[in-house]
């Protein structure tokens, strides 16, 4: 097997031209492509400009003509395609396609394949923007993530159908990118479940109106993609942002504080480690008014009442079950930033605080870079410096592993 072979399943839609484009983008980056292609998208390209590009027998159908033993050989043939290769592809997935793997349909080669392969999956939607939009195909697509799957949304943009909206297949050259990325990560965290919070929380004021912070979510959005590329299986309990999910991730949105709460408290059971980089609002007011307030010429006085602290509780919970989760918070700090992290470290029970300096522009909320100190449980200071947030999170999890090693051996 070679150390980069690949499936490429081709579904049945106009996009399915621009697979024939992807097969070369991955052969360039040092892929060997086998290609499974469905009835339908035989109707769009011929499977002989598949085998002319790769040089490779094309699957077309589940049982092949020919003898008695012909016929056997290729009703087990999924089996043998899905050993020797190391990642699926299927672009374009169409909405059929995503029904048919989200509830164990097989009834032809590709969806048959599904079912024997047990190496990573990337499915690269794309269909009519009413069809993606569909709560049908959204629920299909949630359930395909929840398996771990890896989902590269479409893109935006003209359709054939003349409409415009997300629906196109991404560009091929992204496909392959991410999946040179994919089968070159590391897998130190196969198996894992992690739990990471991100973005802020908002706290009506009104029916309109809320408090919240500046939090973009990039950092938390960052954490769970390097976590889920190495690997793991990620919820990622998310205030309002303005990002798209990463790939392959579990997203469960949030609006309050106490929403965030109930859902970390719900899905803390099966993390092996717990991510709080959320930015939640510290007050929220306990009675809110059903009807917009006015505005008037008189002064506006608010009672403010502490919203939860969701990262002591989950502490507390650790230390009471002593599941031996590792604990990981955030802190963003504008001065002090070492000192009021080791006393977030104690006060939350924590395992872990990495802490950054928001006072400036360049770095911290709403940007893409960090500057960030870790304090642990080892009583380490480990300055990590400042670079993108996305480097910065495989260099945090890098450092998470190490810390909980240590741990293990102590206990």
């Amino acid at each position: 097997m070679a150390s980069h072979s690949a499936i490429l399943g081709v579904g049945g839609g106009i996009a399915a031209y621009k697979a024939a484009e992807l097969a070369r983008e991955l052969m360039e980056r040092g892929f060997e492509i086998n290609v499974v292609m469905t009835a339908a998208a035989q109707e769009f390209v011929r499977p002989l400009t598949f085998a002319a590009l790769t040089g490779r027998k094309v699957v077309t159908e589940m049982f092949g003509a020919g003898s008695a033993e012909d016929v056997l050989a290729s009703s087990v043939e999924h089996i043998r395609v899905a050993q020797q290769n190391r990642v699926l592809v299927v672009a374009p997935a169409t909405a059929d396609l995503l029904a048919r793997f989200a509830h164990g349909l097989a009834n032809d080669f590709l969806t048959t394949l599904y079912l024997a392969f047990e190496g990573p999956v990337v499915l690269a939607p794309a269909m009519n923007t009413a069809m993606w939009r569909h709560p049908a195909t959204q629920e299909n697509v949630k359930t395909l993530a929840g398996r771990g799957h890896f989902i590269i949304p479409p893109d935006e943009g003209p359709l054939a159908c003349g409409t415009s909206g997300p629906g196109r297949l991404p560009e091929p050259a992204r496909i392959a990118a991410y999946l040179e990325r994919l089968v070159t990560r590391r897998h130190d965290l196969d198996g894992e479940t992690i739990l990471v919070t991100a973005g802020p929380t908002r706290e009506p004021l009104d029916p309109v109106r809320f408090i919240t912070n500046r939090s973009s979510g990039k950092m938390g959005y960052a954490m769970a993609e390097a976590a889920a590329q190495r690997g793991a299986k990620v919820v990622l309990v998310s205030g309002p942002v303005q990002i798209a999910a990463p790939e392959g991730v579990e997203v469960v949105p949030v609006q309050t504080a106490a929403e965030m709460r109930a859902a970390v408290l719900q899905h803390l059971p099966e993390c092996g480690m717990v991510i709080k980089t959320a930015a939640v609002a510290d007050y929220h007011l306990a009675q809110i008014p059903k009807q917009k307030v006015k505005k008037t010429a008189m002064r506006l006085s608010l009672e403010l009442d502490p919203t939860p602290d969701i990262l002591a509780e989950v502490g507390r919970e650790i230390e009471r079950l002593n599941s031996g989760q590792l604990l990981i918070g955030f802190a963003a700090e504008t001065e002090n930033v070492v000192a009021e992290a080791k006393r977030k470290l104690q006060a939350k029970k924590c395992d872990m605080v990495v802490a950054n300096n928001v006072a400036g522009d360049a770095t911290g909320f709403e940007v893409d870079e960090n500057e960030v100190t870790l304090v642990t449980r080892a009583k380490e200071t480990i300055e990590l410096g400042r670079a993108t947030k996305r480097v910065l999170a495989d260099k945090i999890l890098d450092e998470a592993l190490k810390l909980r090693l240590a741990l293990h051996k102590d206990r």
